[in-house]
């Protein structure tokens, strides 16, 4: 069995998607809930899903030994960012090498990087004139947005499509393959 930790900053919609796939498993288990915000919903999805959950404060991830001590008290395998909003520090990145996952809301290389999430990246997609979006899951490294590409999906922006209209397309592409490709990224660490 492999126990994931999902980060969280916000909604946590992603996180309860992951969650009710893995529901069941006999794999895979989602062990922990992390967020840097106290007041974020996904908190509350948690306690609905029976999740255990942890602030882990911006100020508080930067004490390697707190945050170390918590993944091994969840006996954390792998890390999933879902809508988590922080660099992930250095040490966390070299103590899980090709095990921490992140999903991107656009098409890596573009609109990505410091400050590049949630509607502002949709924002950019209509204003830069794109014809597609789509979504990005790569592994993590110590830079925003920067690892290596595990999987790409696309939809198209059609023309009159504001930056909810391909939130809305770029949300469905998430919810149908974050799931499956944390599964199958899984299944390749030893």
């Amino acid at each position: 069995m492999k126990n994931i930790a999902i980060f969280a900053s916000g909604s946590g919609s992603n996180a309860e998607n992951i969650a009710n796939y893995f529901s069941g498993s006999q794999e895979v288990s989602i062990a922990l809930i992390v967020c840097n915000k106290p007041d974020a919903f996904v908190l509350e999805r948690a306690k609905k899903l029976g999740i255990p959950a942890e602030v882990v404060t911006g100020a508080q991830m930067k004490d390697s030994d707190l945050v170390m001590q918590l993944m091994h008290r969840y006996r954390i395998d792998f890390i999933v960012l879902a809508g988590y909003l922080l660099l992930v520090p250095k040490y966390l990145v070299d103590a899980y090498p090709q095990a921490i996952v992140n999903i991107h809301p656009a098409l890596i290389p573009l609109h990505c990087g410091k400050g590049m999430y949630g509607d502002r990246v949709h924002e950019d997609v209509i204003r830069c004139g794109d014809k597609q979006s789509g979504i990005t899951i790569h592994y993590v490294n110590e830079f925003f947005d920067n690892g290596d590409i595990i999987f790409q999906a696309t939809c198209p922006v059609e023309p009159g499509d504001d930056a909810h209209a391909v939130a809305t397309k770029v949300h469905a592409l998430e919810y149908a393959h974050f799931p499956h490709v944390i599964a199958e990224t899984i299944a390749k660490l030893k």
